[in-house]
């Protein structure tokens, strides 16, 4: 019966093209607004979680060491590079730690880089595979080492844009040549996209590669990446407690051994009277680094000290903002989209009470041959049902053009979801039933003898 009833609705429907597609208008616009806005919604939050990511306030920076200069009273690492306790193993492990999506363990090094007859004197740093990931970096010209290339120790390496212009010239592309660094000549498989300071002027090889040429098996650095923005100070606090216990620095014999050698290098124990060992390692966020950067050591102890989650509170307060703005975007399209899917609906409702109007004597007829009241109100539902998935079904196509259109002239991220797809095809057979149920019900109420009387 269901079957035969959407048959007559399309027959019926297909009588009168014209006020058939400017009554589906309504409900396509409609639906198109729903999936337009859940595409520029997601697209949206997206955005700003990358823009929160972006701002450095989910890096975490471990550096080896842990001296104080200007005032050891101040408890505040302001110069770095001493111990040799900070290893792969460590970064490693604290990769595990809850929280943390990304890791990269750092070997550093600036010295002379050579290219044929040219030479450069810059930085060269030794990190994972994950680093460009870390920054947001792509790669302008061929790809950043693997893991692989980690494991192996292989020679390879990648240039920042100004490093490729120094050493090949403006817009040369190195990738395939070789570079020598401390005569160990590395073959360079990529060019960093990057325009930051860091990324753009800096030599990138895989951490165990420059490991091998100044023969050491330490860390200088791990860099860490937070999974949410604002978690960062808690992130640092497991990562710090993680390191002391690894490296053994809340036992009797560490205090022992630092009482009868000192730290090695230039670090200074956490002050006089002191009952614990101090860090030989350095955890700062990135927000910590950026507030405390050129300060006296006291005045940044001062500041730390009374702003322990200043990345928690910024990131709360942007994305509060960005989030509100979202929000208000959102009900202005979700408000269209409502008005959209209203004037459809009455559209369904106006064309099927004319409907109905028109076909008295079909329904007397049918009434007539032993036709029920309900199966009158089911072919009208349906018949109603069918102009609402018609306009959804167009509604969905335009929806998929519209949010096409913005990310391509706009410049504005736009996800379509399958699941905004059923919602907005659900919505537009909700509708139609809705405004469609009046019709069908005064359709069925006919009286069969005034019906087949009808001209």
């Amino acid at each position: 019966m269901l079957l035969t009833s959407f048959r007559i609705a399309a027959r019926a429907l297909n009588r009168n093209k014209l006020r058939t597609a400017l009554t589906m208008l309504g409900m396509t616009i409609g639906v198109a607004a729903v999936i337009a806005m859940v595409a520029l919604g997601t697209g949206a939050s997206g955005t700003v979680s990358d823009d929160l990511n972006s701002a450095g306030t989910t890096l975490i920076n471990v550096r080896a060491g842990n001296y104080t200069r200007g005032g050891s009273e101040s408890n505040i690492g302001s110069g770095l590079g001493a111990a040799t306790t900070l290893s792969a193993q460590d970064a490693e492990e604290i990769g595990k730690i809850e929280g943390v999506k990304y890791y990269s363990p750092g070997v550093l090094l600036r010295g002379w880089v050579s290219a044929g007859g040219q030479k450069a004197y810059t930085q060269i740093q030794g990190t994972g595979s994950s680093f460009p990931k870390i920054h947001g970096w792509s790669l302008a010209k061929g790809k950043y080492f693997s893991q692989g290339d980690i494991s192996s120790g292989a020679a390879v390496a990648v240039l920042g844009q100004t490093a490729r212009d120094r050493l090949f010239g403006d817009d040369v592309n190195p990738v395939g040549r070789d570079i020598v660094i401390r005569e160990q000549a590395f073959r360079v498989i990529g060019v960093s996209a990057a325009n930051d300071e860091q990324g753009i002027d800096s030599v990138f090889v895989p951490y165990t590669a420059l490991q091998k040429v100044l023969g050491i098996d330490y860390l200088h650095a791990i860099t860490v990446f937070s999974a949410h923005a604002g978690d960062s100070t808690r992130v640092a606090g497991d990562i710090r407690t993680l390191l002391r216990k690894r490296h053994s620095l809340d036992t009797s014999a560490a205090m022992e051994r630092v009482k009868r050698t000192g730290l090695p290098g230039n670090q200074m124990p956490g002050g006089p009277g002191s009952l614990a060992v101090p860090d030989d390692f350095t955890v700062k966020t990135q927000a910590a680094e950026a507030l405390t950067k050129g300060l006296y050591t006291s005045v940044a102890a001062f500041i730390l000290a009374n702003m322990p989650k200043v990345d928690q509170i910024n990131m709360e307060e942007m994305a509060g903002t960005l989030n509100r703005a979202g929000m208000t975007m959102t009900a202005l399209l979700a408000a269209i989209a409502t008005i959209s899917l209203v004037v459809g609906g009455i559209g369904i409702m106006n064309i099927m009470l004319v409907s109905v109007t028109e076909r008295t004597r079909e329904i007397g007829i049918r009434r007539a041959i032993g036709a029920r009241s309900r199966d009158v109100l089911l072919q009208f539902l349906v018949e109603a049902l069918t102009l609402g998935l018609a306009g959804g079904v167009a509604g969905i196509v335009l929806g998929f053009l519209s949010a096409f259109a913005v990310t391509q002239l706009l410049e504005w991220p736009a996800s379509v979801s399958l699941g905004s797809v059923v919602l907005s095809f659900g919505i537009a057979g909700a509708v139609a039933i809705f405004f469609g149920f009046y019709p069908a019900r005064r359709a069925s109420r006919l009286d069969p003898i005034n019906a087949l009387r009808y001209e």
